[in-house]
């Protein structure tokens, strides 16, 4: 255990009830094996923190929400001694997480590549209070990191570029998922619709994995407008045209037909229920945007799916196998040009995580982030 003098007490923003968040100090405790204490540097503001903050959806509260944080190593126990990619780690180091899964999970014993899909899934800053922790979320100024965590060492990296290496878990794990149906390459047609964070980062993302016409949708002219600087060749804004008009557009900047492949990435259920209307036939659909219960849509069977033979596939967060290539995708967009940290326009202190969650309600910005120091 490190001898130096660390911090008797850390604040955690604790949501309360649904809108009412309360600073509160929480004493640091005695390192358990395998444990690490971080001092919190920054973390995002996900769409999911947003959901449980108006109305605790998942019933955690008591809650300390923030999972795409990063921080410094302040202390750790002798037993930690790399990250799970094998790399040293030491005090000082910059670290994020991905996913606790319990060793003893019985599906991710059957189904190891598909651990994602595990009930015993845990994510840091979805972890509810408890007598043994209290500073679960990074919405805080520090953490404790469980033993049995996966954890990677991220130095050298900006601190924007750390806070959106969570989201692009999530777009790389899309991308995987659309392989699958074999129907995506370098030369596809592709939409991707809602140009949010995750929806601009899925941008990204194609763009460098040598996807070079891809058609940004989205309501917001800000919006569509980072969209092109994410990679997008073309863009639609959707408040501008009927939905015969927009559909026309589609097919005018696709040959005729219609999208090869199309991601969406709205929470929104006439969107998801729209976006078939937009694949060719034959063509292929990744479901990413709809990570809680936001309500059901319609499609017609016959016109959206089987007279389209469309092969459609969903997209649900990420394993932590998927963190190193969402690192180093990071990293590669700073080399070719994509102005991916742009897209963390806000930050507010800790003090002010309140105002933060409203204005994310409220559309302000993009990605907005807390930084507690």
């Amino acid at each position: 255990m490190q001898t130096e003098a660390l911090p008797y007490s850390a604040q955690a923003a604790v949501l309360t009830a649904p809108r009412e968040i309360q600073i509160r100090e929480f004493p640091i405790p005695a390192l358990k094996p395998g444990e690490i204490l971080v001092a919190v540097e920054g973390c995002g503001i996900c769409g999911t923190d947003v959901h449980e903050y108006k109305r605790d959806p998942f019933g955690l509260i008591p809650v300390v929400l923030g999972h795409e944080g990063t921080g410094a190593i302040l202390a750790k126990g002798p037993e930690v001694t790399t990250d799970s990619c094998r790399h040293p780690l030491k005090v000082g180091d910059q670290i994020v997480t991905s996913v606790l899964v319990p060793e003893d999970c019985p599906f991710t014993q059957d189904f190891p590549a598909r651990s994602n899909l595990s009930d015993s899934l845990g994510v840091y800053g979805l972890f509810p209070d408890s007598d043994d922790y209290h500073l679960n979320g990074y919405f805080a100024t520090h953490l404790i990191i469980r033993g049995g965590s996966t954890i990677f060492k991220v130095n050298g990296m900006s601190l924007k570029q750390r806070m959106l290496i969570e989201p692009m878990a999530v777009t790389v794990h899309a991308l995987e998922r659309a392989k699958t149906t074999g129907l995506l390459n370098f030369a596809s047609s592709i939409i991707v619709q809602g140009c949010g964070p995750i929806g601009l980062m899925m941008i990204a993302t194609l763009f460098a994995n040598g996807n070079g016409s891809i058609i940004a949708v989205d309501s917001v002219p800000s919006r569509l407008e980072m969209a092109r600087k994410m990679g997008a060749r073309d863009t639609i804004d959707i408040s501008a045209f009927t939905p015969q008009e927009r559909l026309h557009r589609v097919r005018s900047l696709t040959g005729g037909r219609g999208a090869d492949f199309a991601f969406q990435c709205t929470g929104v259920p006439e969107a998801a229920a729209a976006i078939w209307k937009f694949v060719r036939r034959g063509g292929g659909l990744c479901e990413l945007g709809f990570f809680m219960d936001n309500g059901e849509c319609a499609i017609n069977p016959h016109e959206d799916l089987c007279k389209k033979e469309i092969t459609a596939v969903g997209s649900w967060v990420y394993t932590a196998t998927e963190y190193p290539a969402a690192i180093a995708m990071i990293r590669h967009l700073a080399v070719i040009g994509i102005p991916v940290e742009e897209l963390v326009t806000h930050t507010f202190p800790l003090d002010r995580i309140g105002e933060a969650m409203e204005a994310n309600i409220a559309m302000q910005g993009i990605k907005l982030a807390i930084v507690p120091a």
